[in-house]
C-alpha cells in the first residue's frame, strides 16, 4: 500500500509517499481502508522534531507515519473482534499513528460504526476535533450567561465550540480570527462578534463587545495572544488552555491568577480534569451523533491528496486554511 513516512524530522518536504507493507490486524483489531484522513495541527509540530518527549504521539523512533483520525471501511478484524464489522463504514482513532496511508490499524475500542447520511469527511472532521470541542465546552462548565473568547475560532475546533457553546446557553460569543475570510466564518458559526486578533486593538475590541470582562477564554494560540486574553477575563473567570500555535504556551503570573479569583486548566495537563478513556469516546460519539442529527456542523476547509500531505502540511502552518484539513488517499 501507499502511506506516508517520515525517515528524519524537518519540514513538510520530510513527508514522503512510499510503498509500504500492507498492516495486519493483531487481537483487538480491524484494518480500514482509508477513505479519509484528518490531519491534527499537533501533527506538524511533531514532523519537525519539536515535541520529542513532549507529546505522547510523538515517536520514539523513525520512520513514522503520522495520522490518528481515519474513516473508511473495515477490511479484516483481529482476534476476539467481530466479523459482522467487516465492510461497515466506520471512523474511529488509530493507537497513536499510521494514518496518512492507504489502510490504517484502529483498535477495535476507538472504532465507531457510521451512519450513512455522515459521509466519511465529515466523520474524520468530527472525531479529535470534535471530542475536543465537547471537552472544552464541559471543561470551563460554559452555560447560561458566559460571555466566551474563543481564539482560533475559524479553526475545526474554533467552529465547533461556537455552536457547542451557543447551545449550552453561552450568551455573547466572541471569536478570534486572522483576516476577513476567517472572520466572515467566524460569524457564519455563531459568534457574535468576530475580531482579526492581527489588529494591534484586538483587546480593545474585545472590551468594546465586553466591558464587565469575558467568563470564558478558550486559549488556542498561547504567546502574546493568550497573555493579552487572559488581561481581558472578569474576576472569577476561567481561562482553559488548549493549544499554542503560535508556538509557545502561554505564561500566566500565579500571583494575577490568585489576585482575581481566575481558574486556569490545561487541556492537555495538567490539570486535565476529567478526560479518561471512556469519557473521551463518549464525547466522540456524542459529536457523530450530533452531526448525524444536524445539530453540529464541522468546517471542513480543504483537502489534498494523499501525494499532497506535504502541501498540507505547508498550508496548516503558513495559516492559510480553515476548519479541517482533510487528505483523500
Amino acid at each position: 500500500m501507499r502511506a506516508i513516512v517520515v525517515r528524519q524530522f524537518g519540514g513538510p518536504e520530510e513527508l514522503r509517499l512510499e510503498e509500504v507493507p500492507d498492516p495486519v490486524a493483531g487481537p483487538g483489531e480491524v484494518v480500514v481502508e482509508v477513505e479519509a484522513t484528518g490531519i491534527q495541527f499537533v501533527e506538524t509540530q511533531v514532523r519537525t522534531g519539536s515535541l520529542q518527549g513532549v507529546s505522547p504521539i510523538a515517536p520514539k523512533a523513525l520512520p513514522w507515519t503520522p495520522g490518528r483520525d481515519v474513516a473508511g471501511v473495515v477490511a479484516s478484524v483481529g482476534e476476539g473482534v467481530d466479523p459482522a464489522l467487516i465492510g461497515r463504514r466506520v471512523a474511529g482513532q488509530t493507537a497513536l499513528s499510521g494514518g496518512y496511508a492507504e489502510r490504517a490499524v484502529l483498535p477495535v475500542s476507538n472504532v465507531h460504526p457510521l451512519a450513512e447520511s455522515l459521509g466519511s469527511v465529515e466523520a474524520v472532521s468530527l472525531l479529535g476535533t470534535g471530542r475536543t470541542a465537547i471537552g472544552l465546552v464541559e471543561t470551563a462548565g460554559i452555560g447560561k450567561g458566559d460571555i466566551v473568547l474563543v481564539e482560533s475560532a475559524a479553526g475545526a475546533v474554533g467552529t465547533l465550540v461556537l455552536q457547542l457553546a451557543r447551545a449550552a446557553g453561552a450568551e455573547v460569543l466572541i471569536g478570534l480570527a486572522g483576516g476577513e475570510e476567517k472572520l466572515k466564518l467566524v460569524r457564519e458559526f455563531g459568534a457574535d462578534v468576530a475580531i482579526d486578533y492581527t489588529q494591534r486593538d484586538w483587546p480593545e475590541q474585545v472590551r468594546q463587545a465586553a466591558p464587565q470582562g469575558v467568563t470564558v477564554v478558550l486559549d488556542a494560540l498561547g504567546g502574546e495572544t493568550g497573555t493579552s486574553a487572559f488581561e481581558l477575563l472578569a474576576p472569577g473567570g476561567r481561562f482553559i488552555i488548549f493549544g499554542f500555535s503560535s508556538g509557545s504556551i502561554t505564561q500566566l503570573d500565579p500571583a494575577a491568577v490568585a489576585a482575581r479569583d481566575i481558574t486556569v486548566t490545561s487541556y492537555f495537563g495538567p490539570p486535565t480534569g476529567h478526560r479518561g478513556p471512556d469519557v473521551q469516546i463518549r464525547q466522540t460519539r456524542e459529536a457523530l451523533t450530533a452531526a448525524t442529527e444536524g445539530r453540529l456542523h464541522p468546517l471542513i476547509g480543504q483537502t489534498f491528496p494523499l501525494a499532497d500531505a506535504a502541501a498540507a502540511h505547508t498550508a496548516i502552518t503558513t495559516r492559510t486554511t480553515v476548519g479541517k484539513t482533510v487528505l483523500l488517499p
